[in-house]
């Protein structure tokens, strides 16, 4: 892991298309701002573990359930 020191104001460049700036510190909370292509997906780590959870869950489906559904919905 890197670690870097950085001040209100000043920014970190990831590759050439990402920038993090340091917006503003208050307490024990820093407020990042994030520069990035609209096409790169940023969440908080809380939310992208939900996303993979959610994402495991619907791959490992029960094949019977699926097939049970298919005839269902087939005419």
């Amino acid at each position: 892991m890197l670690v870097l020191t950085r001040k209100l104001g000043e920014s970190i460049a990831i590759d050439d298309h990402i920038k993090i700036r340091v917006v503003q510190i208050k307490g024990k909370q820093v407020r990042l701002g994030i520069e990035a292509p609209k096409d790169t997906k940023i969440h908080r780590e809380e939310v992208y573990l939900a996303i993979q959870n959610q994402n495991e869950e619907s791959a490992s489906t029960d094949t019977e359930s699926t097939k049970a559904v298919s005839k269902l919905l087939k005419p």
